[in-house]
């Protein structure tokens, strides 16, 4: 089951006795945690009927020896195992997942990590329960799923700001949604729009010297423009990582590798080439046909894998990342 439907079950009482949630991705094992925790008891209830641990300080013996309980004056009691992953023979659990009580909702957060699958126990929660793996977003997919959860909210993001965001926090889902409730908060009354102005003066992210502003000027071929915010990222290293600069050109230019094959390359042509659900969204890539053929853009994704080796040490004693990165810059325009 996806994210949204097992939130979706939840939200509607539908519970299973038993929930395995593991992966990479913490947010999402919390989020579905949280709801639980939330849904599934009263306030008044959950004095009795409510109990957490964590993995180091239970056992799997007592786990089970709660699980079989009944709730006290209600139709469930929530357990919930938290960092389930240091439960010492975890994979005991299988007796009572083979069986287990539908008045009890049983909660394993397998953080870090995934249940082997080959064992009965993955087999028997994914039989008589939920068994969700939380995967991490690729960082190419973290602007969507800003917009998206911005959208959740009731709020709006323009592409600018969603990029923003995204350099600025990466792909650590708990951190972002943490920074995006302080935008919330520090909202004027009645606007629904985050903005790049909003974000600046709010998270500290410069709205003019960006990794959005800096590939449109990249795609412009606009030089000046180029090298103000290279200087500016060279001048704040902190909040601009040459790492997270290389992935966004690296991700533009290997998808405009594709679009010199595309026989439509109009915005629509190479939207639907893409799998864009705007045609707006493929504006700058016909742009960027226009200042760089196919030759050019292959040689721009071999300086790309160059500069990534050197960032990290490979034929480079000595360079600092702003120098390679101006460097850079200068072979992609010229």
């Amino acid at each position: 089951m996806t994210f949204e439907q097992i939130i979706a079950d939840i939200k509607a009482r539908k519970f299973k006795p038993v929930y395995l949630l593991m992966g990479d991705e913490p947010y999402y094992i919390d989020e579905i945690t949280d709801m639980l925790v939330s849904t599934v008891l009263p306030e008044e209830e959950k004095d009795f009927n409510q109990t957490i641990r964590y993995g180091m300080e239970t056992d799997v013996a007592s786990v089970i020896t709660m699980a079989r309980s009944f709730p006290m004056m209600s139709d469930y009691q929530l357990i919930v195992i938290k960092e389930a992953q240091n439960l010492s023979k975890i994979e005991e659990l299988e007796v009572y997942a083979k069986n287990p009580l539908h008045t009890t909702v049983l909660v394993l957060n397998y953080k870090n990590g995934t249940l082997d699958k080959r064992k009965k126990l993955y087999a028997e929660i994914d039989k008589n329960g939920i068994v969700f793996e939380s995967k991490k977003i690729p960082e190419y997919k973290i602007p969507a799923f800003i917009s998206s959860y911005m959208q959740q909210k009731g709020l709006t993001i323009d592409a600018k700001s969603a990029q923003m965001l995204s350099d600025y926090l990466g792909n650590d889902l708990s951190k972002l949604t943490n920074e995006v409730a302080k935008l919330l908060i520090a909202m004027p009354k009645g606007q629904v729009q985050i903005t790049p102005n909003l974000i600046e003066e709010n998270i500290g992210i410069s709205k003019d010297f960006n990794n959005f502003e800096l590939l449109k000027a990249v795609i412009e071929k606009n030089t000046f423009k180029v090298n103000q915010i290279a200087d500016y990222f060279e001048k704040n290293p902190k909040n601009n990582p040459l790492i997270v600069t290389l992935v966004v050109l690296f991700n533009f230019f290997s998808n405009l590798m594709i679009c010199y094959w595309a026989k439509n390359k109009t915005e629509q042509g190479i939207a639907a080439e893409l799998g864009f659900r705007n045609p707006y969204q493929a504006k700058d890539y016909v742009a960027a046909i226009r200042n760089y053929n196919a030759f050019k853009c292959m040689e721009i994704l071999s300086l790309l894998r160059i500069y990534d080796a050197k960032c990290k040490g490979v034929d480079n004693v000595s360079t600092p990342d702003g120098e390679l990165l101006k460097e850079l810059l200068y072979k992609i325009t010229h």
